[in-house]
Order: C-alpha cells, then sequence, then structure tokens
C-alpha cells in the first residue's frame, strides 16, 4: 500500500460499504457479534496493539494511506475498518420488550439528517438507557464513519429502527403504550410536566424544519425544554437534556 504511486490531487477512495475509523468506533464494530467485517487498515504502530479476528483480511499502510479511506482530515488513529451495514431492527420486536416492567425511551427523529447528530444522539440515547432510536429511512444519514464516531461505539450497541413510513411506527409505537410527546420550543407544557409516569416516545424534529404536521398529529402531546435566552438549541443537546429529564424521575 505505497504512497508514492499515488498524485497528490488523486480522490479518496470510496466504497459502497460503511468505513469505519478511530480506534473506539473500530474496536467496538469488531466487538460486535452482529457485524460483518470486510477489511482492516492498520498502521505499522497500531497493528501491534489489535487482536484480529480470524479470516479478517489486513493492510498495514502509513497515516497517509489510511486518510485516503477516510473522509478529509478524519481522526482516524491508525485504525480503519470497512464493514458491512448492519440489519435493520424490526420495530416490533422492540415493542414486545416493553413488558418487562422497565421504564424506558424510546427516541424518535423526524427528518434529522445530520449524521454527527445522529451519532451523537445514539450515543445519549445508549448513556441513558433508551431502548431504541427510530428514523425514516429515506430521510436519516447512512451508517459512517462520521456517525459512528459521533455515536462513540452507540451504533454497534443501541437498536436503530428505520422504518419507511414514519407516522405509520409512531402509531404502532403508540398502540404499545407509549406516551408520544413531541419537542416543541412554543409548547405551553413543560417536559418534566408531560412525563408523568409515562413510558415515554420522545420525538424530535430537525433543526430547520422541525417537526412535520403529520408527525404532531402522530403525538399525544407537546412539550418544550424549559431554556431561556436561546430560542432553541442543537437537537442532539436537545435529545441528551430530554433523556436525563427521563432517566431522573427514578431518582
Amino acid at each position: 500500500m505505497g504512497r508514492s504511486p499515488h498524485p497528490k490531487n488523486q480522490m479518496r477512495q470510496k466504497s459502497p460499504f460503511p468505513r469505519l475509523y478511530g480506534r473506539h468506533a473500530v474496536f467496538a464494530a469488531l466487538d460486535n457479534p452482529e457485524r460483518a467485517f470486510r477489511k482492516l487498515w492498520l498502521t505499522p504502530a497500531t497493528s501491534k496493539t489489535i487482536v484480529v479476528p480470524q479470516g479478517l483480511q489486513v493492510q498495514i499502510g502509513d497515516d497517509h494511506d489510511l486518510g485516503r479511506m477516510c473522509p478529509p482530515d478524519a481522526p482516524h488513529q491508525g485504525f480503519v475498518l470497512e464493514v458491512e451495514p448492519l440489519e435493520n431492527v424490526w420495530l416490533g420486536d422492540i415493542l414486545k420488550e416493553t413488558n418487562d416492567g422497565a421504564n424506558r425511551p424510546i427516541i424518535v427523529l423526524d427528518q434529522v439528517t445530520d449524521p454527527h447528530n445522529v451519532g451523537a444522539l445514539m450515543r445519549s440515547a445508549l448513556a441513558f438507557n433508551a431502548r431504541a432510536i427510530v428514523t425514516q429511512d429515506r430521510h436519516s444519514p447512512a451508517e459512517s464513519g462520521v456517525l459512528a464516531r459521533s455515536a462513540s461505539g452507540a451504533l454497534e450497541a443501541l437498536p436503530w429502527v428505520r422504518t419507511v413510513n414514519l407516522a405509520r411506527a409512531l402509531g404502532e409505537i403508540g398502540d404499545a403504550g407509549f406516551w408520544r410527546i413531541a419537542l416543541d420550543g412554543n409548547a405551553p407544557d413543560t417536559l418534566e410536566s408531560a412525563l408523568g409516569k409515562s413510558q415515554p416516545a420522545l420525538v424530535l424534529g430537525s433543526e430547520g424544519e422541525g417537526l412535520r404536521h403529520l408527525t404532531i398529529e402522530n403525538c399525544d402531546q407537546l412539550a418544550r425544554l424549559p431554556i431561556t435566552g436561546v430560542e432553541s438549541l442543537n437537537v442532539s443537546n436537545a435529545g441528551a437534556i430530554a433523556l436525563y429529564a427521563c432517566a431522573r424521575r427514578g431518582l
């Protein structure tokens, strides 16, 4: 994998398969029994720090070589792993688990497309023991190194439901006994008052357009975070605060 033949302005190598980079994201994927691997790139230094799964093809290169496998300036830390996408999780399987007695929320995203935000929301959802994250397949980011790095391992551990019809999914979630709370800065009720003792599904919209009308129609209540001084928060920050509010009810 020599670098000398590559001209300075050569395009980065693209692949139809997700390429995860960075120590945390790569190690989390390697530890995930549900993940299928295609190829692993390492530097001479990092190759001495990892136990490679049997049968996984490995190629050694320098930092420049690995950088060509990633987005510009991506902090790969000497690890790049090409993988098969994870199998989609069926919403029905998640909803069947609600009889376990645990009051754990579901996060529902309405056209949140930034992989940094979705990854950060996954990280918060896993940290606060959410059951799953639900997105609309056509209006959410695909698996990628950017999303995986932002998720900091949560991509491999948090169930991710990608649904064709978000309104229908919200209907199923409501039928399963969840109280569907749409976060809206103009809502009359605060999130704390809306939560009560319910098993919540927290519904968040994109930063630009917010929640669509059809999505709001399929929720039970609108609620706002009690913020002052700013009009709104980044969607990943708002989601983290909402998840914390759900978790602290049992304290």
